[in-house]
């Protein structure tokens, strides 16, 4: 292993995204106003608009579009302290089919072969929760006992955005592996929780712990913004172009609901959902229209997050990649007759306003909501760096 250095620590990000994990690992300060030592040095994205989110904030020359079994990592190697990265999780998804024969499952391999190229001091995976009852997961544990991950302890578990500070409940597996070089590195403790109780204190935080982080303050700031569309502009990168470049706060976007949509987000409470609707009509261009579905009201059991509205005084729900669907989850904005905006969602994951996105409506929706938030990204850094700080391994 490398000896003690000042030097800047170097990491590797693939499966990028829009640039969640490196976002949090830059944005570290190791003290207020202090630069981060994390260093990207290269990032890995298929999803050419994805790529060019990444490369507007963190630089063309850094990242490679495309298929992570063409890239080549060896140049970096020798270089590369930490390598991050989230794999497709499609397979694993309980929202999806979970089909075990989903060739995006195996995409772990690749990064593995990564890691064995350029060894670094640490590498973290991030995944859905149902991850670790894969097969592809205990295939990843028997690589660590005979394969090209037997130079790595591995710790992993289920982390909680909210228990660090992220306004978001959002559950994520989380594998941290460390050099055998290096004493093994445990998942870090919580900085926050739903409640404080004092004999907690000594326990489950590392620090004097803090109450989850709500919405509030994000809606207060947001629901007296003016509503626009998104702005007409391009931009190239790799030689394509694509629309942008836009800050996270151009992303307020107004939409178009029907009328019956309109009718529905009416008739749901504070906190409420699709369990609203039952039983209720409205007249929608002089008819009388029922407001629920045979659906929902067959249901009774069901969803309770269906055409919900999120709720003040708490964190948010996952903040998926159809967000501005309400259909699909308890999306609806606290009090206005309207979805959340791209602005808030991303302000949800952690995004700062003047963070830079490219794509359609729909491409930066799906780079929000696949994205590691910004928060519990950066709570994994400072993880990290005080492990090499303590072992002698950064000044």
């Amino acid at each position: 292993m490398p000896a003690r250095t000042s030097a800047p620590l170097n990491v590797v990000d693939l499966f990028a995204g829009c640039g969640g994990f490196t976002q949090g690992f830059h944005s570290y300060e190791p003290t207020p106003g202090e630069p981060s030592p994390f260093r990207t040095v290269a990032a890995v994205e298929f999803d050419p608009a994805a790529a060019a989110t990444y490369a507007a904030n963190f630089g063309e020359s850094t990242v490679f579009p495309g298929d992570i079994k063409k890239w080549d990592p060896t140049p970096h190697s020798g270089t590369v302290d930490v390598i991050l990265g989230g794999p497709p999780c499609q397979g694993f998804s309980g929202l999806g089919k979970e089909d075990p024969k989903d060739p995006r499952n195996q995409l772990w391999r690749e990064y593995v072969r990564v890691v064995s190229a350029l060894e670094p001091k640490i590498f973290v995976i991030e995944n859905v929760d149902r991850f670790f009852k894969s097969a592809e997961y205990k295939a990843l544990q028997r690589s660590k006992q005979h394969g090209l991950l037997r130079k790595y302890n591995l710790s992993q578990g289920i982390l909680n955005a909210a228990d660090f500070g992220v306004p978001q409940a959002r559950r994520r597996a989380i594998v941290i592996a460390t050099h055998r070089d290096l004493p093994q590195l445990e998942l870090p403790k919580p900085t926050h929780a739903k409640s404080l109780k004092k004999d907690q204190e000594a326990t489950l935080f590392e620090t004097p712990g803090k109450q989850w982080e709500t919405i509030d303050r994000i809606f207060a700031r947001t629901t007296s913004m003016e509503l626009g569309p998104l702005p007409d502009r391009t931009a190239e990168f790799f030689g394509q172009g694509f629309p942008g470049v836009f800050e996270t706060s151009e992303l307020h976007i107004r939409r178009n609901p029907t009328a019956l949509s309109l009718a529905r987000y009416d008739a749901i409470s504070p906190g409420g959902n699709r369990n609203d609707l039952r039983g209720k009509s409205a007249e929608i261009d002089g008819e009388l229209v029922y407001l629920s579905t045979k659906s929902w009201d067959r249901h009774v059991k069901g969803s309770g997050d269906v055409m919900g509205r999120l709720r003040l005084g708490a964190p948010s729900v996952t903040i998926r990649t159809e967000f501005f669907k309400p259909e699909k989850g308890r999306y609806l904005h606290p009090s206005a007759n309207r979805p959340i905006t791209h602005y808030e969602a991303a302000s949800l994951q952690g995004f700062h306003d003047r963070f830079k996105w490219c794509g359609t409506k729909v491409e930066i929706a799906r780079q929000i909501g696949n994205a590691v938030p910004v928060g519990l990204s950066s709570a994994l850094a400072k993880h990290i760096h005080n492990h090499l700080i303590r072992e002698a391994v950064y000044r």
